[in-house]
């Protein structure tokens, strides 16, 4: 089986979530005080990167610059000797300077920053007493880039504010880095990054399984710009991505950011890359028109061209999974969460699909189960292909379609039954995956039936060519004894109703009807339904 990053010790994880806890009850004082959650996690982010930056230089993970991370007289130390109004104004000239340094990763980390939390007393207690008492590297651990995710997950179960639209969650991101197996020669990009989790788990991986062959220039490659780069649409978001990073090990603070603040979609990829991982948007509407080959116009606010589009639509998923196909080199490799509607919709999602099938190999797809993201109503996989170079006899370049059924019988929420990386280790050994970034050539069908194999004439003759493929039934259907907890059951429903309403606004938007993506609102039905239906960037 292919084996994935060791889970933090009943110890580390002990101390983190300490950390984490002071920090969140925190939150509740400045909610009185004004700040949304939102607002919180980004003021806090920036106060810890202040005092995490001070530390780095320790961190036995991370290679020291020649640099100091932040610059003297706008750091922590600067920050720490001033109290009451003389620490807010300060607190205000360090934000007001190091967002203006425009195109390296502290002027992404510090873009647009504002201090919003007004009164001297609570930011004074912040920064005195929950996060300047605290050691944020600690020995042998990756503490502070492990309680900065832990506290964006935090944020990301604050379903009011929206803010789990651009969390993936951790487990799923790391069985899809272990199947990939990134390597050392690898260029890495996601085109719609969020928080960077994918980044950061494929960077991990090849320090983990890769970093003893390699030399010390090796190694300071691979956190530079073109060996690892990520675009993200918000600029809040992509605050949190750079700063995440950074706090990982990974880039240079006073370097070029490794995060590009930009609509992906916008134009066509100015680098090609082996490795492509990503969670595009979740929504149909895109706020583009984006006019493929095909020549067709849908009716849209702003329009560009992309003459590597071989169709033409507005729906978002379909226009990353063409621009991801663009981003690929030769031979390169990419793993994409995108819902079901990409599987089944006809038009210019049956064009995309026939072109994938023939010029790409589309090996597998696993089939993800509801529940696990916080954006409600969501029915999503996981499509794992490779670029391949035109056959002169046109033969298609998929044989064979490997389908992994992870959602039929499988019950997650986001906070009774939460998705742990441990229930993808079936899937991630029926992968198969080898050290030649290949799947391996012996797959067999599993013995609970959920791997199956379907060849390219089998797929190709199925109406529209869709890729929406079941074959198993869940037993809870027809045995009264294994009925599930009524909480999961009525999660469920709420899941399955939001994912019904959003593909009927897809089919309202299709015909021209000016109708907004619909939302079950979870305080309504009393459930833990996740975030709202919509964007995830």
């Amino acid at each position: 089986m292919t084996t994935h990053a060791p889970a933090p010790t009943p110890q580390q994880h002990a101390q983190t979530s300490t950390l984490v806890a002071k920090l969140w009850n925190y939150c509740n004082v400045l909610r009185d005080n004004g700040l949304s959650t939102i607002e919180y996690v980004e003021q806090l982010s920036y106060l810890l990167f202040l005092k995490m930056a001070d530390e780095i230089a320790g961190d036995p993970f991370t290679e020291a610059e020649a640099t100091p991370v932040v610059p003297e007289g706008y750091d922590w130390k600067s920050l720490v000797s001033k109290k009451g109004h003389a620490l807010e104004e300060h607190y205000r000239a360090i934000l007001e300077h190091l967002k203006g340094d425009s195109g390296t990763t502290l002027g992404t980390i510090f873009a647009k920053a504002q201090n919003r939390i007004t009164e001297p007393a609570l930011l004074e207690k912040l920064v005195v007493e929950l996060i300047g008492k605290e050691d944020w590297t600690v020995q042998g651990t990756d503490l502070k880039g492990d309680a900065y995710e832990e506290l964006l997950a935090k944020g990301a179960e604050d379903t009011k504010t929206g803010s789990g639209q651009y969390f993936t969650p951790r487990p799923l991101i790391d069985a899809i880095v272990d199947v990939m197996r990134p390597q050392a020669d690898d260029t890495i990009a996601d085109p719609a990054c969020g928080t960077g989790g994918f980044l950061i788990a494929a960077h991990q991986y090849i320090r983990q399984h890769r970093l003893k062959d390699l030399t010390r220039e090796q190694r300071r490659n691979l956190s530079r710009k073109g060996k690892i780069s990520g675009t993200e649409l918000v600029t809040g978001t992509a605050r949190l991505a750079a700063m995440n990073m950074l706090l990982h090990g990974i880039g240079d603070s006073q370097g070029e950011s490794l995060i590009t603040v930009a609509d992906a979609l916008a134009n066509k990829p100015s680098s090609h890359y082996s490795l492509v991982l990503a969670n595009p948007p979740f929504g149909r509407k895109s706020a583009i028109t984006v006019i493929g080959t095909d020549g067709q116009v849908e009716k849209e606010d702003i329009s560009y061209n992309r003459d590597d589009f071989r169709a033409t639509t507005t729906n978002k998923q379909l226009n990353f999974l063409q621009h991801i196909m663009s981003m690929l080199e030769t031979d390169g490799r990419a793993a994409v969460v995108l819902p079901d509607n990409v599987l089944f919709e006809g038009g210019a999602g049956e064009k995309v699909r026939r072109r994938l099938l023939r010029d790409f190999n589309l090996h597998t797809i696993l089939r993800l189960p509801t529940g696990i993201f916080y954006a409600g109503g969501v029915k999503a996989n996981v499509l794992f292909f490779e670029k391949k170079t035109p056959r002169a006899d046109d033969r298609p370049h998929t044989e064979k379609l490997w389908v992994y059924d992870f959602r039929t019988a499988k019950h997650f929420t986001l906070k009774q039954r939460q998705l742990r990386r441990s229930d993808l280790d079936d899937f991630v050994e029926a992968y198969k995956a080898t050290d030649d970034k290949r799947p391996h050539g012996d797959r067999k069908e599993t013995e609970d039936g959920r791997f199956k194999c379907f060849s390219y004439e089998e797929l190709i003759a199925r109406d529209k060519v869709n890729l929406d493929l079941t074959w198993l039934k869940d037993p809870a259907l027809d045995d009264a004894d294994s009925l599930l907890p009524p909480e999961v059951i009525a999660q469920e429903i709420v899941q399955d109703l939001q994912a019904a309403l959003n593909e009927f606004a897809a089919i309202a938007e299709a015909l021209g009807a000016e109708t907004p993506t619909p939302a079950i609102n979870a305080e309504v039905t009393g459930l833990e339904s996740g975030g709202g239906a919509g964007e995830t960037t």
